[in-house]
């Protein structure tokens, strides 16, 4: 398991160029697309207020740099809610495709996939993306610290290991850049509810919480071994010429994405 960064089509990517089990996937950075202003670049993002046609122009040059461009139609890119819901994608018949898109335009923050040709886009301005791949499929999780409390990403990767008839140990997870631990400053109530549900490990200081941990913790709860989880490490906080960050940027801001696709 390996994250590099390559720059396609000006578009660039973090991104496991093994393509694990088939799996396509990548962290979008900011640069690249369209967008202006506060939103620029490359903003993935809907519901943030940015232009909506330079929001499609965008999408279409992310999914074209990670090669599921032909598959544009087939995207499913949920309304995140900050839940738990899993939407499954098990067809590419578009009926199918229609039916899961509605699903999670209705609210979700995971979608799980075992269908070739359907790209998935979440999209993150601090929260934690993960990526969970497994032989025969994968899935994107938004997982902020209501859905990491939730425990969402290890919810994925039961979900995941059912369709694909496989076991948890047999899931690899990728945690995305988001706002790390030096960065996130909590409520004294909220970093007390996390060491009580994941341990002191999460407690990246005094008033700071480690989002990564906890997912790691609750993902190896499920079965999915130690080694088999690679976080990036980036925080968007700290980077924000290369990641949106709503903390950084006191919310006015675009959204960076994970996408992934069962391609050829």
């Amino acid at each position: 398991m390996e994250l590099t960064r390559h720059t396609r089509l000006g578009v660039t990517l973090l991104e496991d160029a093994s393509r694990p089990h088939g799996v396509t996937l990548a962290f979008t950075e900011r640069t690249g697309g369209c967008s202006t202003g506060q939103y620029a670049s490359l903003n993935l993002g809907d519901a943030c207020g940015d232009d909506a046609t330079a929001v499609e122009k965008n999408r279409m040059l992310a999914l074209e740099a990670v090669g599921a461009g032909k598959w544009a139609a087939n995207l499913v890119n949920p309304k995140q809610v900050h839940g738990d819901h899993v939407v499954v994608v098990r067809s590419c018949d578009p009926a199918d495709v229609a039916a899961a898109v509605a699903e999670a335009r209705s609210g979700a923050d995971a979608v799980v996939c075992t269908a070739r040709h359907v790209p998935v886009l979440l999209c993150f301005a601090d929260c934690v993306p993960v990526v969970l791949v497994a032989p025969g499929g994968f899935a994107v999780v938004h997982s902020g610290w209501r859905g990491t409390i939730a425990r969402i990403a290890a919810k994925a990767a039961r979900v995941l290991a059912e369709e694909c008839g496989c076991e948890a140990a047999d899931v690899s997870a990728y945690i995305g850049p988001h706002v790390t631990g030096e960065d996130y400053e909590v409520s004294q109530e909220l970093l007390d509810s996390f060491v009580g549900e994941f341990g002191p490990s999460v407690r990246a200081s005094e008033r700071h919480l480690d989002l990564a941990c906890a997912i790691r913790a609750a993902l190896e709860d499920e079965g999915v071994d130690e080694g088999n989880i690679l976080d990036c490490g980036l925080s968007t906080a700290g980077n924000v010429g290369r990641f949106f960050s709503y903390r950084a940027e006191d919310g006015r801001c675009g959204r960076h994405g994970a996408i992934a696709c069962l391609c050829d």
